[in-house]
């Protein structure tokens, strides 16, 4: 395992919600026993965030959750239990994003907004590449007070770093109801590394944190 997950795994595991970035065209049918399960719980009600103990629930918005590891789902919009078809037209508010339960004393929260902001472009407001709409916005969904701090800390590094010759438009915002997306949306890039996007796409990515093949 090459991916994101693997890192995360190794720090959480086995608290994290394993599944990688999305699915779609060419999906091979993989499926989850977590994935459906959160699938077939979300339709009648979101998946509840987990803060006890050393134990925190992260949630981030980097463009499309196919690129990002951990749980994809939506947050952020008021329509209940969107569809993905919904989310991509833009109209439910929502923005597509990952979502990781982790132990503090294994990873710092600190360590997941350094790899948030080094996955993605977060100088472009609603788009990532040739994906546009608020549903790609950059986004950190805070689920205590001490998140938000350690994120506006982190973007306010991050703009004073000169990494970015644009100034950081990631927004930082209130967790909300969080909505698993659907069952195909789950471990996809594990099962499809050699569909184009993920060549093109998600691969320079985890190139860039050093864990491409």
């Amino acid at each position: 395992m090459t991916d994101i997950a693997a890192r995360l795994l190794l720090l959480v595991a086995p608290l994290a919600l394993l599944s990688a970035c999305g699915g779609g065209p060419g999906d091979d049918g993989a499926r989850s026993r977590t994935a459906a399960a959160l699938q077939e719980d979300a339709v009648e009600k979101p998946m509840e965030s987990a803060r006890g103990g050393d134990i925190e629930t992260a949630t981030f918005g980097a463009g499309c959750f196919w690129c990002v590891e951990v749980t994809s789902g939506y947050m952020g919009g008021p329509t209940p239990r969107p569809t993905y078809r919904q989310v991509c037209t833009g109209s439910t508010g929502h923005a597509e994003v990952v979502q990781v339960r982790f132990d503090r004393r294994r990873v710092a929260y600190a360590k997941l907004l350094e790899w948030f902001f080094a996955l993605h472009d977060p100088t472009t407001l609603n788009q990532q590449g040739n994906d546009l709409g608020t549903q790609y916005r950059s986004v950190i969904f805070c689920h205590s007070e001490e998140q938000r701090a350690a994120a506006e800390a982190a973007k306010a590094a991050q703009d004073q770093s000169g990494e970015f010759s644009s100034p950081i438009v990631t927004e930082i915002a209130q967790a909300s109801d969080f909505w698993p997306a659907e069952v195909h949306h789950q471990e996809y890039y594990r099962s499809n590394r050699a569909q184009p996007y993920c060549r093109m796409v998600i691969a320079p990515k985890l190139e860039k944190l050093g864990l491409g093949k």
